[in-house]
């Protein structure tokens, strides 16, 4: 009875994240609508937009190969697998021994190395272009990913997600720069991750600036049902991993009961539109930067992961 439990557990944390991701996405639309003063779009209208698209046919290419057709699937499985591994309001679940740090990386890199492939197999320009735009992005955010996951290792001793949280929510951890320096860049990572203001705005088709479009503009139908479900769920992760690693207060502990897991529910919940507002407000406040600045972007971010990296190799307390 007490495996069954925890697999239902699991599953529900599962299902959790694949249903909030398109209402975090309509609830940053909306917050930004509201700050601009204007109505804005239902929080539902993710979930509209989707089974909009599903009912619609899929027009492919006539030079389209079978990578460009099983890429939206891959790229959906790799991100939701991503995003379920992440303790959202419980830790010590069924299958925590698979959410590692590095093997989250390594899911993200798979979907955004298929994602790009897809964009060139057309052959358009504009397909080439978003996918040479993410290998550069990519190429700054994945080493200033994994400097901060060397960061949070040497600090908790661990890179599985459940361990991290256990002991960053402990009084052990103190005010560390280096744990400050780590959260600012995997912010900024975060930001530029996602096709985020100032990095790229996610509700215009601007070819010239464009990223993510880019590369999905040759998809239709359900394919693209899939590609947009995959962006709020990667939304969802960095916005679950900076909760989870740095916000962890309200986690329920490994074999809690029942009324310990609304309570998580709750304070997860709660995260998510904290998070929702400060995104939404920060986009608001800020213009979107030109593309050859995004690399001195994701540069300031390396160099914060460096630096925090260094500054525990020079002294543990920092």
């Amino acid at each position: 009875m007490a495996v069954i439990l925890e697999l239902a557990v699991q599953g529900a944390q599962m299902a959790l994240v694949l249903l909030l991701a398109p209402l975090l996405t309509g609830f940053v639309r909306k917050v930004k609508a509201r700050l601009l003063r204007r109505q804005g779009p239902s929080l539902i209208q993710p979930y509209r937009d989707l089974l909009r698209l599903m009912r619609k046919e899929v027009v492919l290419a006539d030079n389209a190969s079978w990578l460009f057709r099983v890429t939206p699937y891959l790229i959906f499985a790799t991100t939701w697998v991503g995003a379920a591994l992440i303790p959202t309001f419980a830790a010590g679940l069924t299958f925590s021994w698979t959410a590692d740090l590095i093997a989250i990386v390594a899911l993200l890199g798979s979907a955004r190395f298929f994602l790009a492939l897809a964009g060139m197999d057309v052959g358009t320009s504009f397909g080439g272009i978003g996918s040479s735009r993410e290998v550069m992005i990519a190429s700054l955010a994945e080493p200033a990913m994994l400097l901060i996951v060397f960061s949070l290792a040497l600090v908790a001793g661990a890179t599985q997600l459940s361990t991290v949280a256990a002991f960053m929510g402990s009084p052990e951890v103190g005010l560390r720069v280096s744990l400050g320096m780590s959260l600012i860049a995997l912010v900024m990572v975060a930001i530029a991750e996602n096709a985020r203001i100032p990095v790229d705005n996610p509700s215009t088709h601007l070819e010239l600036t464009m990223v993510h479009e880019a590369m999905v503009l040759e998809y239709s139908g359900r394919h693209l049902a899939m590609i947009e479900f995959a962006a709020f769920l990667k939304l969802l992760l960095y916005v679950s991993l900076i909760s989870c690693v740095f916000l962890p207060w309200g986690l329920a502990s490994a074999g809690a009961g029942l009324e310990s897991l609304a309570p998580g529910v709750v304070a997860y919940v709660g995260k998510l539109a904290v998070c929702g507002v400060l995104l939404a407000v920060f986009e608001t406040a800020i213009a979107k930067m030109r593309v050859f600045r995004v690399p001195d972007f994701l540069g300031a971010a390396l160099m914060l992961a460096l630096l925090g990296t260094l500054l525990l190799f020079v002294s543990r307390s920092l």
